[in-house]
This record gives C-alpha cells, sequence and structure tokens, in this order.
C-alpha cells in the first residue's frame, strides 16, 4: 500500500473494508449512560463523559494524528537528549511551540513555525506535541507528512470518486485553522509540486491561517528545491527555529528500550 493511502485513516478516500472497527468502535455502548450520552445527576440531565471522550476520537481523526502519534506530547518531550552546547536552542524551541499553542486557542496566531534541523532532533515530535495540544483544545488542525499530502492530490487527477476524496484533502490542508506539514525535504520536486506546494503556503498566508513546517534541509537547501517565491512565503509566514543533536533521538530511546548503551559514533551537528 502507498504511504498516501494512510490518508485514507484520517477519513479520506476509506475502503469500505477499513471502516468496520470504527462503526463497531462509535456505537460500543458506554457502560455509565449505556449508549444514550446522558445521565441522571441529582435529577438532572447531563452529558456522559463518553461524548467528550468520542468528540475528542473524531478531532483526533479529523487532525490526522494516528495512536502512535497521539504519544507526542509536550509532557513527553524531554530535554535530556540534548547535549548541553544545543539545550538552550531546545529550550527556545520548546517554549516557542507552546507558546504558538497559547495564542491560536485564544485567537491570535497569526504566524507559524518553521523547525529545522537534522534527522531525530525531535522537529516531527514538536509538531504532534503542538497537534495534540490543540485538539485537546477543541482547535482545528490537520497534521500531515508533505509527500503523502502530494502524492494524494496527484493521484486524484481524473479518479473518481477516489478523485473526489483527494480533492477534499487539499482543501482540508488549505483551510485548516492550523495546518502542520512534516518532513518537507529533500524530495523529488517538479514543477507540479513547486506550484502546488507554492499555491497552498500562499493561499494560508493571504487568509492569516497559521502553518507549521518541519525540515532537516536549511533556508539555502529550500530555496534551491522550491524556490525563491515558496522560500519567500514560508519566512514571512514562520518565525524559523533550529533543533541540533549528535545523536539521532530515535536510536537513543531504542537503545534505551533494548538495554543498550548507543554504540554509533558521533555525526555531526547537521548544522
Amino acid at each position: 500500500m502507498a504511504n498516501w493511502q494512510r490518508l485514507g485513516e484520517i477519513g479520506f478516500n476509506l475502503p469500505p473494508r477499513q471502516t468496520a472497527g470504527r462503526e463497531e468502535e462509535a456505537t460500543a455502548e458506554c457502560p455509565i449512560c449505556r449508549g444514550r450520552g446522558l445521565v441522571l445527576q441529582d435529577g438532572r440531565a447531563r452529558r456522559c463523559r463518553c461524548m467528550d471522550e468520542r468528540a475528542l476520537a473524531v478531532r483526533r481523526r479529523a487532525a490526522g494524528l494516528t495512536a502512535a502519534l497521539q504519544r507526542q506530547t509536550f509532557s513527553a518531550f524531554e530535554l535530556r537528549y540534548y547535549e548541553p552546547q544545543f539545550l538552550e536552542m531546545a529550550r527556545r524551541t520548546l517554549a516557542a511551540a507552546q507558546e504558538f499553542v497559547r495564542e491560536c486557542l485564544e485567537g491570535r496566531a497569526r504566524r507559524g513555525l518553521l523547525f529545522t534541523g537534522p534527522v531525530g532532533s525531535g522537529k516531527t515530535f514538536l509538531a504532534c506535541a503542538i497537534a495534540n495540544a490543540l485538539v485537546e483544545g477543541a482547535c482545528d488542525v490537520f497534521f500531515v507528512v508533505v509527500p503523502d499530502l502530494l502524492e494524494a492530490i496527484r493521484s486524484g487527477f481524473g479518479r473518481v470518486p477516489e478523485g473526489e476524496a483527494n480533492t477534499r484533502i487539499e482543501e482540508r490542508a488549505r483551510g485548516a485553522a492550523v495546518l502542520i506539514l512534516d518532513d518537507l525535504g529533500a524530495h523529488n520536486y517538479t514543477d507540479w509540486t513547486r506550484n502546488t506546494l507554492y499555491s497552498l503556503l500562499n493561499h494560508r498566508l493571504n487568509h492569516e491561517l497559521p502553518t507549521v513546517i518541519t525540515t532537516n534541509l536549511s533556508l539555502e537547501e529550500l530555496d534551491a528545491y522550491l524556490g525563491e517565491r515558496t522560500i519567500s512565503r514560508i519566512v514571512q509566514h514562520c518565525r524559523v527555529y533550529r533543533l541540533l543533536v549528535h545523536r539521532d533521538i530515535r536510536h537513543l530511546k531504542a537503545a534505551q528500550a533494548a538495554g543498550v548503551s548507543p554504540v554509533a559514533p558521533p555525526r555531526g551537528s547537521g548544522a
């Protein structure tokens, strides 16, 4: 299955055979309210907590947050993985992410964030933490991996009904209150992909819809791949923060989970 087809899991272009589990989950009877959505308390009908839980689950699916991504929260973001020379940089980036969430929940966010840094430096984790906090706060957010989004849009051309569903994916990205574009990296960019990304970012800039972007490329490298006009929109639209590490945090966590010490030699800072 192509990576972009995973977008079906959040309600776009979902094959019927994959919906059964969700339908069963949605109709599962709550042991407290017995599926009515209301409970009697002091002689008055009140909303059962299961309704809030269901609403939260719906928002998570609409945001594109899988079970794994839902575990990447601010409380789980650990500064101890950053070497001393990079720690203050990580602290500033974390603080900026948390302030961005506050701005969004208060309805005053106009600019987004751009997280740069090498692979395994915590960019995606922090972007997911933003998404999870916004979902908890009932703010509309859409998290999507850039190559998956582009492939989903492209594969929709001339296809029905899949084409209609994929068109909605593009509209979702354009209209989400907060869009998170993960992994804007060194892909095989064509004129079509460049124009599609430019149109998306330009639309969001013009409508003051904040966007969070993660990339393992520098602004200069992004300029070479995407072109000056797109980078100009990104810089105008986003505040730039950088995360640096000597060792891939994912590798460190995997080694710790296995009870062994990392053996790979330290890599460059990625600067």
